[in-house]
């Protein structure tokens, strides 16, 4: 008979992962270091992988790690629900969630309803703010979790989705066709900024940036009144906003990677299962702009 695998080890591998040492999490979960190594050398006799590799002083996930950690999250996630489900003392309390605000429309309905039904007692208060605010607001004790854009030049918090980076204008305006090529794009710290300019002047195009605000509604306006281009991630699309592609000679751009951010200094059990949520959610949603744009005709 396979055995089965234990619930407290893929809480303690999650916790490794989640602060990035073996013993930081030894703090998280309670545990000597000694402990924990223990743990991880049981779980790789367990599923008879090495999940754990040597990077000089610190340790990096092997393949079958990566393979490991969405299984793991979803057990100790359903674990922890099916006991929410039939204890007295539910969870209660107040937790804090920043998420970008082209984020926010996207994701936050099916989060806070999922959560909600396990957790009704449980106050979730929502700030919308830039990524780099968010990364502040973790660092400074503001906030328990983030989620946010995941930048290649400084790397924070564990990517939980990726998303095509698109070009997109509006359905009736050809503005992508002027010689000088008017942009909407968010503030200079952009980095999806960066990328579209970089992109630009790498072909050679004309262009200049007539609206910037780290505000999405502000910059979804611009395009959708037929203003200027913009380069958002899929889930950002909007009714009435049309995708360019090559064929209008518009180059390919990189994939939008999101991430969750945690406050590992004072991560509350409500906060944590508000997480599990947060990463479920976003795993199963798996509609893309083809099946919206169909949707939306």
């Amino acid at each position: 008979m396979t055995a089965l695998l234990d619930v407290d080890q893929l809480k303690t591998f999650l916790a490794i992962v989640d602060t990035g040492s073996f013993t930081r999490a030894a703090d998280v979960v309670h545990k000597t270091q000694s402990a924990v190594s223990m743990q991880m050398k049981r779980l790789e006799e367990r599923i008879g992988r090495a999940i754990f590799a040597r990077d000089g002083r610190g340790n990096r996930l092997t393949e079958d790690g990566e393979r490991l950690l969405d299984y793991a999250r979803r057990i100790v996630h359903i674990s922890r629900e099916a006991v929410s489900a039939f204890a007295d003392d539910a969870l209660t309390g107040r937790v804090r969630l920043g998420v970008p605000d082209d984020y926010a429309e996207r994701y936050l309905p099916e989060i806070l309803a999922r959560f909600s039904r396990s957790n009704p007692r449980v106050e979730v208060s929502v700030v919308c703010e830039p990524t780099s605010h968010l990364i502040g607001f973790i660092g400074r004790d503001d906030l328990d979790l983030a989620i946010i854009t995941h930048a290649s030049r400084k790397p924070v918090g564990e990517i939980i989705r990726q998303e095509p980076l698109l070009w997109v204008t509006s359905q009736r305006a050809m503005v992508h066709e002027e010689q000088v090529l008017p942009l909407a794009l968010g503030t200079a710290a952009c980095e999806w900024r960066e990328t579209a300019i970089a992109k630009l002047e790498a072909m050679g195009r004309q262009h200049r940036v007539l609206y910037s605000s780290c505000n999405f509604t502000a910059v979804g306006s611009a395009v959708l009144a037929g203003l200027a281009i913009s380069v958002l991630p899929e889930s950002a699309l909007r009714p009435g906003m049309r995708v360019l592609g090559p064929a209008e000679g518009f180059p390919s751009l990189p994939t939008c990677k999101i991430a969750l951010l945690r406050n590992t200094g004072s991560l509350t059990e409500t906060a944590q299962a508000l997480a599990d949520h947060i990463v479920a959610s976003l795993d199963n949603m798996s509609a893309t702009y083809e099946d919206r744009a169909i949707a939306a005709e």
